[in-house]
């Protein structure tokens, strides 16, 4: 059995509150679609933990910021992307800190978001 690769950890503390999402990273969310509609951070790529394998091809050619409610599933996620030939960053504490430190979240139907 393979050790599986731990990926780096990045906290929210980390990311520049006026730009989280800094150039040349993509924000990756592994969330399951109702996380997603109640609260998510803008522009966003959504692609639930499950469907990853079969939607990888969807991944842009950048690094990824993995994130997910509190960092278990976006760790699982960036450890197995990493394998795959990806540069994938776990966000610490998911959007539960991400949202706790002010960054921007929005829901899919306008209504005041909350993280699930």
């Amino acid at each position: 059995m393979a050790i599986p690769h731990t990926p780096q950890t990045i906290t929210v503390a980390d990311l520049d509150v006026t730009d989280p999402v800094p150039d040349g990273y993509v924000l990756l969310d592994v969330r399951e679609d109702e996380e997603w509609e109640a609260g998510h951070a803008p522009g966003a790529l959504h692609i639930p933990l499950g469907d990853l394998p079969d939607r990888i091809d969807e991944l842009p050619d950048e690094d990824l910021l993995v994130v997910c409610r509190t960092g278990g599933r976006s760790g699982r996620a960036a450890a197995w992307l990493n394998q795959n030939g990806y540069d994938a960053y776990n966000v610490d504490g998911g959007m539960t800190s991400w949202h706790q430190a002010g960054l921007p979240v929005t829901s899919e139907d306008g209504s005041v978001p909350e993280i699930l």
